[in-house]
This record gives structure tokens, sequence and C-alpha cells, in this order.
């Protein structure tokens, strides 16, 4: 992974931050850390430093609102990948958040080591769960994954499969002989049907199913 050049925390609680940075900035030596512990400072942050490769949220940092601070980032910095640092991580509040785009949720209550690879996780393309949740998920998920799945036109089916196989939206474009405009509408739609937020959450749910050309269904 190359290593980052700006990481956005934000969390009101000063020992945690210090525990937090103490060990990352010993494994991420050339990131810039910028610090925020309300939301104007986050929002002044965030107005500077929009070109930062990830925020580190704290959900209860003052002047938060529940969701609202993660919603109106994802809105307005879509280009910021965003990780959760909770107190709180009940199954309700972790689906949640990712459902409102976050990328990865981390409790507080997590080893540091774990913290930093959910940020390796995050920085790579994918997201980061804790391990509970995700088995709880994929007890819940697999019926209404296929549900989804069997949705998806011919087409649609044929692109998620490339996704699958890590091709570019431009290789796809070129295989398939159509614009990359093209590609990325088909990949929005497929995002939509399979209530995913982007291509690694698309292929870790259909990974579930051990999907294979001869066992789709046309919808």
């Amino acid at each position: 992974m190359i290593q980052p050049e700006k990481i956005i925390i934000a969390d009101d609680h000063p020992l945690f931050r210090q525990a937090l940075l103490g060990t990352l900035k010993a494994k991420l030596t050339y990131t810039v850390w910028l610090e925020a512990q309300t939301i104007e400072e986050l929002e002044q942050q965030l107005s500077n430093n929009s070109d930062s490769d990830l925020l580190l949220l704290d959900l209860n940092i003052p002047g938060a609102h529940g969701f609202n601070t993660l919603i109106h980032v994802r809105n307005h910095f879509p280009q910021i990948p965003v990780v959760i640092v909770s107190a709180h991580e009940d199954h309700d509040t972790i689906s949640k958040a990712m459902s409102y785009g976050a990328a990865g949720f981390v409790p507080k209550s997590t080893p540091v080591d774990d913290i930093y690879s959910a940020i390796v996780a995050v920085l790579s393309g994918g997201t980061w769960l804790p391990d509970s949740f995700e088995q709880k998920q994929r007890d819940n998920n697999d019926s209404d994954i296929a549900e989804r799945v069997a949705s998806l036109t011919q087409q649609q089916y044929r692109i998620l499969m490339m996704f699958a196989q890590g091709m570019l939206n431009k290789q796809i474009a070129y295989d398939l002989n159509v614009s990359e405009a093209t590609i990325k509408a088909h990949a929005t739609a497929i995002f939509r049907k399979l209530d995913v937020r982007n291509r690694t959450q698309a292929v870790i749910a259909i990974a579930q199913l051990n999907l294979t050309e001869a066992g789709f269904k046309q919808g």
C-alpha cells in the first residue's frame, strides 16, 4: 500500500486520539495527521484539505447529530472514504453507518493493530467491519443477495463478473465495445440493485453465493 498523504481524525477524546496516533504514526511515517475535536473544526479541516485520503470519524463528536455528519461528508466530500470509530458497537449502529456510506466501522474497543488493518483495507479500496458483525450479516443476507442478483440484467451480470475478475472500467468498456461512461452507468445500477456502495462490497456480496456463468438465470 502506498502511504496516504493526509488522514483526518475527528474525535473529542484526547487520550484516545493520542493512543491511536502514537501507534499509527509509527506505521504511517509519511502521513500528515489532521485533528478535529468538534464539527466546526472538522468542517474547516475538510474544506482546507479536500484531498485527504481518509476520515476517521467519531459519531459522537460535539455538534454531531447521529449519522448526519457522516451523510453530510459523504454528500459533499464523496472522494474521502470515512471509517467510523465509535464506542457504540451494536449491530443496528454498524448496519446504519454502512448503509449511509461508511467504508468501515471500528469499535473503540478494537486493538490499535486492528484499527491499522482497517485503515489499510479501506485505503486499498475495501471495507472493514468487526468479525462478529460480518458473520451475523452473512447469516442474514444470503437469500436476500440471491434475490438481488437475480434482478440484474444479462449485461449487468456480465459486468459484475468482470468486476469480480478485477478488471478496470476501461478494460470492460473495450471488451464489451461500449463507452466507459456506459460501464459507469451500469455500475451505478448494479450497486443500487445489490444495495452496496462500491465494487468491493459488490464482489464480497456475490462471493457468498459462489456464482458461475452457468448458474445465472435471466431476470
